[in-house]
C-alpha cells in the first residue's frame, strides 16, 4: 500500500513499512501541559494510529509562554477539550481519546492497558512514578521526560528497569520548575525527543537511552548521556 502524500516526507528517515505500521500503533500520553502538547501534535502529524491522553487542568494564562494548545482565547477552556480539538483538524483519520482526567494509581493500570507505549508528560514526581509502576505492571514500555528552565531530560525505560526510582529516589511533589519556570524553548526540545524515542520504539528500532538519562542543558548547549 503506497503511502499517503500527507506522510510522505516521513519516508527516508523511516521506510513505507515503518510508517504503515504506526497506523497500528497506540500511545498514551500522561499531561497535556508544556510536553504533553508537542508530543501529542508530532504523534498524530507522524501518523500514529491510536492516540490516548489525558489532563485533568484547564488553561492559564501563565500556560501561554510555553504550552502549544494554549491561545488566547481557550484560557479556562479544558486542555483535554482543546487537544482534542486540535489534534482532529491536524490529522482526522487517526483515533483519538482525549479525556479530562487525573493519572491516579488506582485507575492508572486500566487507562494503559493494551498500548503499545506510554509517555510521560507529567510535572509531578509522584505521578511519574504511578505512571511508571503501572507501566511495569502491564508490561508496556515507557519514555520518560523532564523540563525545568533550562534544563531537561530523556529517558527510555523498559517494564524489567527502574530507571525512575534511580532518578528521583524518596523525591516527592514538583520539581525545581516551581522556582526558576519554563521557557517556551525547553518543552519543544525535550518533548521532540521523546517523540523521537517512542517512534524508534513502535517501529522496533533501538534506543540508545534505555538504563541511561539524556541530560540537556540550552544554556551551556551541553548535551550529555549518562548511565543509570
Amino acid at each position: 500500500m503506497e503511502v499517503e502524500e500527507r506522510y510522505k516526507k516521513n519516508i527516508g528517515t523511516i521506510t513505507e513499512a515503518e510508517q504503515q505500521s504506526l497506523k497500528t500503533k497506540k500511545v498514551f500520553v500522561a499531561g497535556l501541559g508544556g510536553l504533553g502538547g508537542y508530543i501529542c501534535e508530532m504523534l498524530a502529524r507522524m501518523g500514529v494510529g491510536h492516540i490516548k491522553a489525558i489532563d485533568c487542568d484547564v488553561f492559564e494564562e501563565s500556560n501561554l509562554n510555553r504550552q502549544i494548545l494554549c491561545t488566547e482565547t481557550c484560557i479556562g477552556s479544558s486542555k483535554a477539550q482543546e487537544a482534542q480539538k486540535r489534534l482532529k483538524e491536524i490529522n482526522s483519520t487517526i483515533s483519538l481519546d482525549i479525556k479530562k482526567e487525573r493519572l491516579e494509581e488506582t485507575s492508572a493500570r486500566e487507562l494503559i492497558k493494551d498500548f503499545d507505549i506510554v509517555v510521560d508528560a507529567l510535572d509531578s514526581i509522584d505521578t511519574r512514578l504511578i505512571l511508571a509502576s503501572a507501566a511495569k505492571d502491564m508490561n508496556i514500555k515507557m519514555v520518560h521526560g523532564a523540563i525545568c528552565g533550562w534544563y531537561g531530560q530523556v529517558s527510555v525505560i523498559f517494564p524489567e528497569d527502574n530507571t525512575l526510582k534511580r532518578i528521583y529516589g524518596d523525591k516527592k511533589g514538583k520539581g525545581k520548575e516551581e522556582s526558576i519556570g519554563n521557557p517556551p524553548f525547553t518543552p519543544a526540545l525535550v518533548a521532540s525527543l521523546e517523540v523521537a524515542e517512542a517512534v524508534k520504539i513502535l517501529i522496533g528500532r533501538e534506543s540508545s537511552l534505555r538504563n541511561k538519562i539524556l541530560l540537556i542543558d540550552t544554556l551551556l548547549q551541553d548535551y550529555e548521556v549518562v548511565d543509570i
